[in-house]
């Protein structure tokens, strides 16, 4: 599986598409932050129960979201589970 990320990885960065990516490490290692009234609560642990978890990012600068869709498609986690694409906010500028 490693292999495959590598070669994806390899390929979007020769083709100037790839901004950043990483590996993230298990939700069980995350801790939680909630701040509640002014108080501040840290807790052990994913911020909720789920079946699927992030397992790591691409960040991919396409010109177009069909473009997007097309590198995404190439992912090897596209094959077997599911990769879920999100734009980058971008504050619209005042007029």
């Amino acid at each position: 599986a490693y292999a495959q990320y590598a070669a994806f990885s390899k390929a979007a960065r020769e083709a100037g598409v790839l901004v950043g990516a990483n590996e993230l490490a298990a939700s069980t290692d995350a801790t939680t932050v909630r701040v509640r009234e002014g108080q501040v609560a840290v807790t052990d642990g994913p911020y909720a129960e789920a079946k699927e978890a992030l397992g790591g990012y691409y960040l991919l600068d396409c010109p177009t979201l069909d473009d997007a869709l097309d590198w995404v498609a190439r992912i090897p986690a596209a094959e077997h589970g599911a990769v879920e694409v999100r734009a980058v906010h971008v504050e619209a500028e005042e007029a």
